[in-house]
């Protein structure tokens, strides 16, 4: 393990999938649901499922990168939501939803731009990637009820319909990153 930590941003859907996923894996320390890309300061989770905020529902990941590189971080964001649908990810619609790296340096954006090139080159997907790539600005932490939900609240219903086949499929793939 290295001394070193680095951050990580990511919008996939809806952050209680996306949360769920990443704090399984090796190297990932922390884990925060949160708000990025709008144009409003401290939006509530009300404000951002409006639409109207433009705000994306993202997670903020504190890494160490002796562990785990950001490249394996964008590898496993972008084979555990559908990168490829603009605004929408399962049932839930909306801006706030988009598929969105917020990239906190240029290194992270160089990076996500060019996974997202390869990946659509290799056809690996049945349309081009729609994620938005972009610098991080502001980020505000979403409101307590909402961290570590789905191990706070694994038998939710929405929980349940969704998030039990976003883990499957992280155990299938990178079982190897798993803690």
């Amino acid at each position: 393990m290295s001394e070193r930590r680095e951050e990580a941003t990511f919008g996939g859907g809806c952050f209680w999938c996306t949360e769920a996923v990443f704090e399984r894996l090796a190297g990932v320390e922390s884990v925060e649901s949160g708000y990025a890309g709008g144009s409003i300061a401290n939006p509530t989770y009300e404000a951002v499922c409006s639409g109207e905020t433009g705000h994306a529902e993202v997670i903020r990941i504190t890494y160490d990168p002796g562990v785990i590189s950001y490249r394996d971080l964008l590898e496993v964001f972008f084979a555990t939501h559908d990168p490829t649908t603009l605004n929408r990810q399962g049932n839930d619609r909306g801006t706030q939803y988009r598929s969105v790296v917020f990239a906190h340096n240029a290194a992270q954006e160089a990076a996500a731009q060019e996974m997202i090139q390869g990946l659509n080159a290799s056809g690996e997907f049945s349309g081009p990637i729609v994620t938005e790539v972009s610098g991080l600005g502001d980020y505000f932490s979403a409101e307590e009820y909402h961290q570590d939900f789905y191990r706070l609240n694994p038998a939710q219903p929405y929980c349940n319909a969704v998030i039990p086949a976003k883990l499957e499929k992280l155990k299938k793939k990178f079982g190897h990153k798993l803690a």
